[in-house]
């Protein structure tokens, strides 16, 4: 079923298509991302299980692959991975020319490869290269994408020709071990977690908007309550992992996240999340590979987002309204507007 406006409302509200079966054009499929399935996830309950588990499955990917890659950020997802690799591998960070984005990232996972003999690249991000790898992944998905993912598909062509046949990937860690600490840690009431996961609010854009609480109602606990948990499992889970799978796929390139096969066994224990302690099995993984080092906060993966887009006057297509409070908005929400209008465009000329 084709529904313009629909998907576009959707693509605003939550950077991913929701609803199957409901595309932009005729003869467009989007694909998102499935979780592994609870059954084939691999209970662990101290960051020891976690190591076990781990070198378990990287040892089994070295049987199939000789040359294994991983995207490193300076965040300790990432960085508690590295050490798994064989010296020698090469290890991607991402840079930019544009001041103060990447800078604290790049010192850590240069100190990470120093000392486990990563060949260590950075991989240097600016607009010309959204607007040479946005269509890319764009066409790959048939919908408008995430920020992340001409990083990603980049990232990936420059790993194929160093010879990488396959690249490590640490996103899962925050969904599994409790890392979105400021979505899962407060009392939400039904409207303010819809407000508050909501990444850009499509009547505040287009011309058509179109009421998406239908997604949020499957989650909705007696007259005020949200179950927050499930909805990070099966909402936020699409709509992160889809990001990798298809910027990598768009670049034919194999990739593989350790932390998504496995599961906690016993219940996330919200005490120490709240007391400044997330992904507390996760940092205690980091401190069994760096003894000596500080553990790091969480780093979001950075985007050059906000300096790029920061004079972008706003979309100038009839979707979109023309009194769009571009002052109001993140270098996020600025990119889903020109990501949206490119995808458009592409539709128009298709």
């Amino acid at each position: 079923m084709v529904d313009r406006d629909f998907c576009l409302s959707s693509y605003m509200a939550f950077r991913f298509l929701w609803k199957e079966g409901v595309e932009f054009a005729e003869g467009f499929r989007h694909v998102s991302f499935l979780p592994v399935p609870m059954p084939e996830r691999i209970p662990v309950r101290s960051s020891e299980d976690i190591d076990r588990e781990i070198r378990k499955q990287v040892e089994a990917l070295y049987d199939k692959y000789e040359h294994i890659g991983i995207l490193l950020s300076g965040g300790m997802d990432s960085a508690s991975l590295a050490p798994y690799l064989k010296p020698g591998s090469h290890a991607y960070t991402f840079t930019t020319d544009l001041a103060g984005v990447f800078d604290q990232d790049v010192e850590r996972a240069k100190n990470y490869c120093r000392r486990l003999g990563l060949q260590h690249h950075l991989i240097n991000i600016d607009f010309k290269d959204y607007q040479k790898y946005t269509p890319l992944v764009i066409r790959h998905k048939f919908a408008p994408v995430h920020s992340i993912e001409p990083q990603i598909f980049k990232a990936a062509e420059l790993a194929k020709r160093d010879g990488v046949q396959l690249m490590l990937v640490g996103e899962s860690a925050d969904l599994i071990f409790g890392g979105m600490d400021k979505l899962i840690t407060p009392v939400w009431t039904f409207d303010g977690f819809a407000r508050r996961y909501t990444f850009l609010e499509p009547a505040l854009v287009l011309n058509r908007p179109v009421d998406q609480s239908a997604l949020f109602e499957r989650y909705r606990i007696g007259k005020d309550g949200i179950d927050v948990m499930r909805f990070m499992d099966e909402v936020f889970s699409i709509e992160s992992s889809s990001s990798y799978m298809n910027a990598f796929g768009a670049a034919w390139l194999p990739y593989y996240d350790p932390y998504a096969k496995l599961v906690m066994a016993d219940p996330l224990d919200m005490d120490r999340v709240r007391g400044g302690e997330p992904k507390y099995l996760v940092r205690g993984l980091f401190a069994l590979k760096y003894p000596d080092l500080e553990i790091p906060f969480k780093i979001p993966m950075p985007r050059p987002v906000d300096a790029i887009f920061k004079d972008w006057a706003g979309p100038d297509r009839p979707e979109f309204r023309k009194d769009i409070p571009m002052d109001r908005l993140t270098g996020n929400q600025k990119w889903q507007l020109w990501c949206a209008q490119e995808f458009l465009n592409m539709l128009d000329r298709a």
